[in-house]
């Protein structure tokens, strides 16, 4: 079923699968790779730049006929800081150990691209609902993704879940996973199998369609150079069909002068 543009569940499909922040476009990998070392840690990154995502949304949609082009961008800082140092006082306040072990990346949110960025691309020029439930989709697909990462690297590194030990004595842990290659590794493998389900590659026996729909500016994965050789040929294609088409009107209009002449010099004789 095709969900209506801008309506609010497509809004929350974009955020979480079609345009997921983390494993699609690619914004935030700062707090991505460096507090995913546990499920936990990830979970609540990605619940507090949610909610700046939903409400720095919010207010910039509600005020997006009121703030001027020429200072938008300090304004949408703004309102993002200060949104921002509330969520750091309260998880100073209710949360002291998360707050800690986040540490610096909560301030950070401030300039976080995901927030700025859809704070610019959508919530600046939609309305107050679609923007709402862009910045939660958005969040969401946040959330899930550090949580996601978090849990791998957790698991594998220190053989728990949530904190809690899940793995005996008998296991290993493999201590790269809670250090910086492993949070790139992780990162990478799950964007990959993402790929790989969203956009089959692309073989030799493959049929002519077009693998990812023909956006090869846009592509990411091993599609890219066969689309861009069946983009080429269509547009060969393409273009060979225009030409014969105009050469063939050329000559059917050369033949209607043609025929119009003789027809005006017959009736010449005739007089």
């Amino acid at each position: 079923m095709k969900l209506k543009k801008g309506s609010p569940l497509e809004r929350l499909y974009n955020g979480v699968w079609q345009e997921n922040p983390t494993f699609v476009l690619m914004l935030g990998m700062c707090a991505t790779l460096a507090v995913t070392t546990s499920a936990i840690n990830g979970f609540a990154m990605g619940l507090s730049t949610m909610a700046v995502l939903v409400f720095s949304n919010l207010l910039i949609s509600l005020l997006r006929k009121i703030i001027p082009d020429g200072v938008r961008m300090p304004a949408y800082i703004v309102i993002v800081a200060t949104l921002v140092t509330l969520v750091e006082f309260f998880m100073h306040a209710f949360a002291t150990e998360l707050f800690n072990a986040l540490g610096i990346f909560i301030p950070l949110i401030v300039v976080n691209c995901i927030i700025l960025g859809r704070a610019e691309a959508y919530a600046s020029k939609n309305p107050v609902v679609s923007s709402v439930f862009d910045g939660l989709g958005m969040g969401l697909g946040f959330t899930c993704s550090l949580t996601l990462i978090g849990l791998v690297r957790e698991f594998i590194g220190a053989g728990k879940l949530f904190g809690f030990q899940v793995l005996g004595d008998w296991y290993t842990p493999v201590s790269i996973f809670v250090l910086a290659p492993g949070a790139f590794f992780v990162l990478a493998v799950i964007a990959a199998i993402r790929n790989r389900i969203v956009r089959p590659e692309v073989r030799e026996n493959a049929t002519n369609e077009i693998a990812c729909g023909g956006n090869c500016r846009y592509c990411s994965g091993t599609i890219c150079s066969a689309n861009h050789a069946r983009l080429d040929a269509e547009l060969e294609r393409k273009a060979a069909e225009e030409k014969a088409a105009k050469e063939k009107a050329a000559r059917e209009k050369a033949e209607q002068l043609k025929a119009a002449q003789a027809a005006a010099e017959k009736g010449g004789d005739a007089q």
